[in-house]
């Protein structure tokens, strides 16, 4: 410092002339820029000129200056746009930031606040305390907004809600109890949103005549088609069609792959056999049942046959003894 003044005085005592005054200013700059550590050769990106000490001292044309304060030292940072609170100033010697409003939380220039801090309220640029009348004062936008319907919790205007009260539902800026045609309530939004019916593909080809998974050895099988589902309905939209069809269908008989033209005449036959035996079974068992029958017939009458004649013939009747 004591070697700048002492420069500086120099400069004075010994100038006579404009030049020679413009002369020295520019050594005393050179010497400046020797003593104080201005360099051209900035690490920060938007610098044109800086110091160890001070930071940026110029910047890049279409940068602002910033003058950001640390401590009691005020450092210089050039920036592509002011930070909040500060709004931005261009001149052809040089762009800087310039703050704010106090009552300016954010602002387009010294006239026009964009946001204000807490406690008041933007209305037309300006932030204020207390809001025009027709208007009411919103703490969470900090602004001056239109009173709002009786069934808006929040809203833009008078005519336009952002949030309904409970039990309501909100669409295009008015609030519902009912949702309008085409469109249903969602609980989770607490909005009207679209319903959304269910779509399906066409139907695809019927499939072969089949039973039990086989295409042949039977007469009658079924037929099936199917469709797929191309949109899922929304709770209240319409359900999807029937997408499975089966019919009943018949075949010409053809024989199965790889078994014998036999096997079904043979088994048949075999079958035959069998209930040809129990037939023959059953009417065994008749006739002996019949013979049994009549036998025992046959004896019963010859034991009646016996004992009528043997009452005939009783020595001891009565009537015979009144005879003789």
């Amino acid at each position: 410092m004591q070697l700048q003044l002492i420069s500086f005085v120099w400069i004075i005592l010994h100038c006579m002339d404009y030049t020679g005054c413009q002369q020295h200013s520019t050594s005393r700059h050179r010497q400046h820029k020797q003593i104080s550590g201005v360099s051209s050769g900035c690490q920060q990106g938007g610098c044109l000129t800086c110091s160890d000490y001070n930071g940026c001292l110029s910047c890049k044309p279409r940068f602002f200056m910033h003058l950001e304060r640390i401590g009691m030292k005020q450092i210089g940072v050039c920036m592509t746009s002011c930070p909040p609170g500060f709004y931005g100033t261009r001149s052809p010697e040089r762009n800087t930031c310039t703050k704010c409003r106090s009552e300016c939380d954010s602002c387009f220039n010294k006239n026009f606040c964009t946001r204000c801090r807490i406690g008041f309220y933007l209305h037309l640029g300006k932030c204020q305390e207390s809001c025009p009348e027709g208007l009411v004062r919103s703490d969470t936008q900090r602004e001056c907004v239109p009173t709002c319907p009786a069934e808006c919790e929040l809203c833009v205007n008078s005519e336009t809600c952002t949030r309904c009260r409970p039990g309501l539902y909100q669409l295009n800026g008015r609030c519902h109890h009912i949702c309008p045609d085409d469109y249903e309530p969602s609980d989770k939004l607490m909005e009207c949103i679209r319903q959304v019916h269910c779509e399906v593909a066409e139907w695809s080809e019927w499939s072969p005549c089949s039973r039990s998974d086989r295409t042949c050895g039977f007469k009658r099988g079924q037929e099936t088609r199917k469709r797929q589902v191309l949109q899922h309905s929304s709770p209240f939209g319409r359900p999807c069609p029937e997408i499975l069809e089966i019919k009943e269908c018949l075949v010409k008989r053809k024989q199965c792959p790889g078994r014998k033209p036999n096997d079904r005449k043979g088994r048949r036959n075999r079958n035959n056999r069998k209930e040809n035996q129990e037939v023959r079974r059953d009417r065994k068992r008749e006739r002996e049942r019949a013979r049994d029958t009549a036998a025992r017939q046959d004896n019963s009458n010859k034991t009646e046959h016996r004992h009528r004649r043997g009452h005939d013939l009783d020595p001891f009747s009565p009537e015979e003894g009144l005879v003789q």
